[in-house]
């Protein structure tokens, strides 16, 4: 048998850049830094579900964290998980190691560290609305997305421990090495 029962979950767009709001995509298809690294140390690679695209389709415009902490949002987060922590559930008991979840930071969905805010994100985009003085309100802060959030919920529920690391788009190859790192206990 050549399986090492090492396991990685992956934000969505980390495998799949289309997934993510028009203009945000900072690579063509593949985050090839952490995709090529995972493969070379041999993880088997999860690819977990975008909620957004889901929920809002290709066409959709940016979002805050704010906007999705809704219960609608919260619970179709919870309902496309099922299968995945059914998923994990059944590697576990079986042996295998899911060594850690990696997001996306500043996604007001997979962000780990920081996400995506604004306390007056939302109505019309029109320049009579305001929305020179919503953009100018967006920011990061500390924190974890929506979809991150009810992952790590829905895995306390079966007890199940993972670390939650990110990868920052703005510097992937830095980011990459702090995850390549981290996972051989380096850091």
């Amino acid at each position: 048998m050549q399986r090492n029962k090492r396991m990685i979950l992956l934000s969505h767009c980390i495998l799949n850049s289309n997934a993510k709001v028009e203009g945000l995509a900072k690579y063509k298809g593949v985050l090839k830094e952490v995709v090529k690294n995972l493969i070379d140390s041999e993880y088997g690679i999860m690819q977990l579900p975008c909620p957004e695209m889901q929920g809002y389709g290709i066409k959709r415009w940016g979002h805050v964290k704010e906007q999705f902490d809704t219960q609608y949002f919260r619970k179709n987060c919870q309902s496309i998980l099922v299968p995945i922590v059914d998923q994990i559930v059944d590697y576990t008991r079986n042996g295998y190691i899911f060594e850690a979840v990696i997001g996306i930071d500043g996604s007001p969905s997979c962000g780990v560290n920081m996400t995506c805010s604004s306390a007056c994100w939302g109505g019309e985009v029109a320049n009579e609305y305001g929305i020179l003085d919503k953009i100018k309100d967006v920011k990061l802060v500390e924190g974890q997305g929506i979809f991150m959030e009810e992952f790590k919920i829905a895995l306390d529920v079966h007890q199940i421990e993972l670390p939650f690391i990110a990868i920052d788009e703005a510097n992937p190859a830095s980011s990459t090495k702090e995850i390549i790192n981290y996972l051989r206990g380096e850091i």
